[in-house]
């Protein structure tokens, strides 16, 4: 499993057109083999911008380098261009390997690497 998630410093005053976009936006995530699941994210206020979060989970690191390079990407992010003024410089791009997942039940298995 692969985790890859962006961090964005969004602009304060910024939060509603930021969320707007995202909340609104045809992702086609779920035209991509691999996909499992995407969470928006709303973390912390600093003095100057609000901290988001993209967050997907994948079947495996190469499904999601096939999202980054399939036509279903360059449509969900057709837009994202034009959004730049809302937050304050470039997204921060992390990306895990997931070795552990453990449940609510308690239970807990290590997880294949690829």
């Amino acid at each position: 499993m692969f985790i890859a998630m962006n961090r964005f410093k969004v602009l304060k005053g910024s939060e509603h057109d930021f969320e707007q976009i995202w909340l609104t936006r045809d992702s086609h995530l779920n035209e991509v083999p691999g996909f499992i699941v995407f969470h928006l994210l709303k973390g912390p206020e600093r003095e100057d911008h609000v901290l988001y979060s993209s967050h997907t989970m994948w079947r495996s690191h190469a499904d999601f380098e096939a999202w980054t390079k399939s036509e279903q990407f360059r449509k969900a992010h057709a837009r994202a261009g034009g959004n730049k003024p809302l937050y304050l410089g470039h997204p921060d791009f992390e990306g895990f390997t997931v070795l552990q997942e453990q449940k609510a039940d308690g239970s807990a298995r290590p997880v294949a690497a690829e």
